[in-house]
This record gives C-alpha cells, sequence and structure tokens, in this order.
C-alpha cells in the first residue's frame, strides 16, 4: 500500500509576495499557478510611495494598486479572493502582521522587511498545515527570511535557467579542408547544407577555419544560403576583430530589426551601433540613443543639484563621449563633422534617458538602448511592442555588470531577450569578448 501523503502536499501553498515583485512584474500575482499569494499591508504601504513617477517602478506599482481595487470590488481583502484567472487560485492582503518571532526585535529595526517577514510568519502559524513560502527578489531579506526557518524564493518568471549557456550567436567552425572557403571567398553566397552541422540559427555567424585559410559567414534564413561578410567601416569606425564585423553586419542588415550585442566593457558596443545608426541615417526618421537612469546609491536624481538637464547629464555622458569619438574621426570643418553637428541641434540625433522616450511615436526610428541589462524582461518587452513600421531596435549591455538592485545575470532584460529571441528570423545577436578599448582596460578585465 502506497504511504499516505501529507496535508501540506495535497493543499495549496501558500506564496507571500515582497514589493520587490510587484515592482519587477505587476502581473506576479499571477503565475502561481494553482496555489495562493498572499500580500502584506505593508507591501500596499510601500507601493504607495512608488505610484507616481515616470518610470517603470512607478509603472509597475500603478497597475497593481488598480488590480488590487479591481478585485476588491465587493469583496474585503483579508478575506481570500478568487483570482479568476482559469485556476483555483486566491489571494489576500495580510492585515496582522503581529509573529511569536518577532524579526523587528531580532535584527533590531523597525522595517518595511521585518514587517513583511513578521506578516509571513504570521500567516504561516494561522495555517500550519501548509507550505508558506517568502517570494521576494530582495537576496538580504530571503536571507533573513531562512534564519528565522522561513522558506523563501526568488521570483523565477522571467529567469533563465543557464545563462552559462546563453547564446553568442557566434560560432568558431574547423573545417576539413579548404573547399568550403575557397568556394566561399570565390562565390560570396554558398548553400549552407552538408556545410554546418546541425541546425543553424537565423543569422548565425560563423569563423570558418582550416590550417590554411578562414572566412567569416553568415547564415541567411531566408534563403538558407551562407554569406560571405566583408569588414566593412561606418561613419569612419572600423571593426578590429571578427566579432564587432559580425555586430555590423547585423547593425547595417536591413532585414534584421532586432539586434542585441551583449560584452564587457570595452568591446565597442554602443559605439558600433551609434556608427552604424550614423551611417544608415537616411532610412529613419530619427534615431534615438537611450539609457535607464540608475542613479548611484540607489538615490533618486531629485537629491542631485541644478536643474533637470543638470542632474541627467552625468549618466548620460557615455553616449556623448561615443558620438564624440565618432565625431573625432573627422576634422572640425569635415562635412561628416558638422552633419553629427546638425543632427544634434535638429534633434535628429537624440540622445536621452530612457524614461524620455515613452510616449513618443517608434516609426522611422533606429532606436540603440545601451545599459540593458539594467531592465527587466517586461521593460524590454514594453520597449519592442510599441515598435512601428521602419524602426529598428539595438539592445547592448553586459550581462555581469548589472547596477539595478533586483536584477542579475539571469533574470534581466537583456538575458531574457537573448534567450527567447535566438533563431528569429528578424533577430540577430552577438557576443563581444575581445575588448578592443587600450591595453590597459584589456589587462583590468582579465586581473582584476
Amino acid at each position: 500500500m502506497a504511504a499516505k501523503k501529507k496535508s501540506s502536499e495535497i493543499l495549496p501553498k501558500i506564496f507571500v509576495l515582497d514589493t520587490s515583485v510587484i515592482l519587477y512584474d505587476h502581473n506576479a500575482i499571477l503565475n502561481f499557478d494553482e496555489h495562493d499569494v498572499a500580500i502584506p499591508i505593508t507591501v500596499l504601504e510601500e507601493l504607495d510611495n512608488f505610484k507616481k513617477g515616470n518610470d517603470t517602478l512607478n509603472f509597475e506599482a500603478r497597475e497593481f494598486i488598480r488590480f488590487i481595487d479591481k478585485m476588491s470590488q465587493g469583496n474585503s481583502l483579508n478575506h481570500w479572493i478568487a483570482l479568476g484567472n482559469g485556476s483555483h487560485s486566491k489571494f489576500k492582503v495580510i492585515m496582522d502582521e503581529s509573529s511569536k518571532v518577532d524579526a523587528e526585535a531580532i535584527f533590531n529595526g523597525k522595517k518595511a522587511d521585518h514587517k513583511i517577514l513578521n506578516a509571513a510568519m504570521h500567516i504561516q502559524a494561522e495555517y500550519p498545515d501548509r507550505n508558506v513560502i517568502l517570494v521576494s527578489k530582495d537576496v538580504n531579506l530571503r536571507l533573513k527570511a531562512r534564519s528565522l526557518s522561513l522558506a523563501a524564493e526568488d521570483y523565477e518568471t522571467g529567469k533563465i535557467k543557464n545563462v552559462d549557456g546563453l547564446y553568442k550567436g557566434i560560432t568558431f567552425t574547423e573545417l576539413d579542408d579548404s573547399a568550403v572557403i575557397d568556394s566561399l571567398h570565390e562565390k560570396n553566397i554558398i548553400p549552407a547544407k552538408g556545410i554546418l552541422n546541425g541546425h543553424a540559427n537565423a543569422n548565425h555567424y560563423y569563423i570558418l577555419k582550416n590550417h590554411k585559410s578562414s572566412i567569416l559567414a553568415y547564415f541567411n534564413p531566408t534563403t538558407n544560403n551562407l554569406e560571405k561578410v566583408e569588414k566593412r567601416s561606418a561613419y569612419g569606425i572600423k571593426p578590429k576583430n571578427a566579432e564587432q564585423a559580425f555586430a555590423m553586419h547585423a547593425l547595417l542588415n536591413d532585414n534584421i530589426k532586432l539586434v542585441t550585442i551583449q560584452g564587457v566593457a570595452g568591446t565597442g558596443k554602443t559605439l558600433l551601433a551609434l556608427a552604424c545608426a550614423l551611417e544608415n541615417r537616411s532610412m529613419f526618421r530619427q534615431i534615438y540613443l537611450a539609457r535607464p537612469i540608475i542613479p548611484l546609491n540607489n538615490k533618486d536624481i531629485g537629491f542631485l543639484p541644478g536643474d533637470i538637464k543638470a542632474k541627467i547629464n552625468p549618466y548620460m555622458e557615455p553616449l556623448w563621449d561615443n558620438l564624440k569619438f565618432i565625431q573625432n574621426q573627422y576634422s572640425e570643418n569635415a562635412k561628416e563633422s558638422q552633419r553629427i553637428k546638425e543632427m544634434v541641434e535638429n534633434e535628429k540625433l537624440l540622445v536621452t534617458p530612457l524614461a524620455y522616450i515613452r510616449g513618443r511615436s517608434l516609426s522611422n526610428i533606429m532606436f540603440i538602448v545601451d545599459e540593458a541589462q539594467n531592465l527587466t524582461p517586461l521593460e524590454i518587452k514594453t520597449i519592442i511592442t510599441r515598435a512601428g513600421e521602419g524602426t529598428k531596435i539595438v539592445f547592448t549591455g553586459d550581462i555581469n555588470q548589472i547596477d539595478t538592485p533586483y536584477l542579475d545575470a539571469q533574470s534581466n532584460g537583456l538575458s531574457y531577450l537573448i534567450d527567447r529571441m535566438r533563431n528569429q528570423n528578424l533577430y540577430a545577436h552577438t557576443t563581444l569578448e575581445k575588448g578592443e578599448r587600450s591595453e590597459l582596460a584589456n589587462l583590468a578585465n582579465e586581473l582584476l
């Protein structure tokens, strides 16, 4: 006879959500299948502080508050309410945040996090036959929970499983003889069948090599051919290695509407994207070069002195540096240099914080988003789904250099995008691994 299951294995779990989860994904409450969800009242109080503003966090807070308001019509929030999302899941707000084991006393502080811990332990005591799990994007809060014998997990939706196996977009292929390479050199295009090992991803790049020669190639998903990739320049910027040549090919390819470029500092991600945008400027109504503002020490930019332009400029300076570098390839009076100046003055080329793009039309735009690793998967989706006809979107970043507290290499929007978009005909990705800034910068990346 099979052993009888414990009640905790039969009854649905109760997931207690931290504020960080709601700010990451306002739909998180709907993503726990048949299990129930509890929201500490302190979370609602914290969300109230985020509801005003134009950043994504403010949007997430407002959307969640609207959802709770809609669900509470005719219901009491301190009783279980059916979510009505096609499952048997229910939710409630934990009004009582008292606990026999007091986190505020143990951790010596009346903080919102400690109130949330108490709320989770309160509901654990109220439902001893059910598994209660605190869900938080805050690593430190999860550690505190576990120290109190409270189960705690990260919010997994939008998180890729194997960041070490993240798609790179480039394959090095060793060939037995030079016939394929010679044929591609001669004809520029050859059928891919029988050459590539296994399935080829759309717009994938190859370094084909044998003991005699090598060539750079690209798999065209429309024709199923391998095409030779030439090292071409864009607005005075020339690729310094094969990886950069591939990135520039994707950026200049009219058939590819979405490009991601991942790599450490100094590999030329933003510089290449901007140079290729300038090269193809006639194809677009405007060029947007944007990045999210991540203040140091997580302080709001309102703390900084000066008007809004003075507050924002320090965060935009790296983008201006890339533009100045391109401009400096030419003399001050050269038409190419003057053209860049005119584009900036006429806002044909706009360097701006990402939040300032909201509400603008994204038709016939070359849209470059720098530091995309600091965006959530939902922010990435929001940007892409607003693309109109004739728009090309480029995301650049380093998934190992994240400045946002509740994101990591697995849960950031750039990793999520690379993982989900591979093998789509409109998409191409390249990983830049070789630093080209300087010998000193390369040494620092390797040893420090």
